[in-house]
């Protein structure tokens, strides 16, 4: 059994995660931190959370961190979730695919930011397909999909794209999931057409975002409410320089941008809300 979290580890703790991922935990996650620490202080042999956040501290392989910072990732996604920017997004790429077309452009650059266990690049690759067949001409060589995550666990999980029957089950369409995956037992296994469509690479929102390139649009929806307020403004700020002229934003429904950037005009449509960088 692990031990109960005093207020003196819970901040010493709370300001190691903000440190090293960005998520700013108010007073009230107390039992987040206790709960989400309690096995891996009792697997690195800890008496209590003091001797945790030590050992973390000390460790320069950098190990018991991402540890850390794994167990305090929240992975909670589904398919097409909200559903409004993915009509979005189809409407967006038929555009840019007239300017492939027309010689404007080569290729179309997506970003999912925080990707979690795969479920939002595979609905962008789905949706890019699905803009294909229905008439915007769209070629999967024509569009790179760039996902990322700070959750070494969740990468796994989204590289491997097996899903059981209560993932699969939050948000697909039956006649998506028939057309693109595969019944294996008691899992479903995407199809290596869209698999292939995704390169997933680790990476922490507080690092510099050349490594990604610049990029049409941008997938960052439902993560910022784990940030501070700062941060936020930093993120909004790094991601205006790294969209291109006129390039898109899609955050999460209950997300805004406008108390934290003015480098950035909202779009409106019947699908609902996102953003066009200025």
């Amino acid at each position: 059994m692990g031990s109960v979290i005093t207020d003196q580890e819970f901040q010493l703790l709370r300001d190691y995660i903000e440190k090293h991922c960005g998520i700013s935990l108010d007073r009230n996650k107390m039992y987040l931190v206790e709960s989400r620490l309690n096995t891996l202080m009792i697997e690195n042999g800890c008496d209590n959370y003091n001797a945790l956040y030590r050992k973390a501290s000390a460790d320069t392989t950098n190990g018991l961190r991402d540890k850390i910072i794994d167990a305090m990732t929240t992975n909670e996604t589904l398919w097409f979730r909200d559903n409004g920017p993915y009509q979005s997004l189809k409407e967006l790429l038929s555009t840019l695919a007239d300017e492939i077309r027309s010689g404007k452009r080569q290729k179309i650059r997506i970003w999912s930011a925080a990707c979690s266990t795969g479920q939002e690049p595979y609905s962008i690759a789905v949706t890019v397909l699905e803009s294909g067949q229905a008439g915007s001409g769209l070629r999967p060589e024509q569009v790179e999909i760039i996902a990322t995550d700070i959750s070494s666990t969740a990468l796994f999980m989204a590289k491997l794209a097996r899903y059981d029957a209560i993932a699969i089950n939050r948000g697909l369409p039956p006649d998506i999931r028939d057309r693109y995956f595969k019944s294996e037992g008691r899992v479903w296994a995407l199809s290596d057409r869209v698999k292939r469509m995704v390169t997933l690479k680790k990476m922490n929102l507080q690092e510099s975002f050349s490594p990604i390139g610049k990029c049409d649009i941008v997938f960052c929806r439902n993560v910022l409410i784990y940030f501070s307020e700062q941060f936020k403004k930093d993120i909004f700020s790094r991601l205006a320089g790294l969209l291109r002229p006129s390039g898109h934003l899609f955050i999460g429904a209950s997300e805004s941008l406008s108390t934290y950037s003015n480098e950035y005009t909202m779009v409106r449509n019947s699908h609902g809300i996102y953003y066009k960088v200025k």
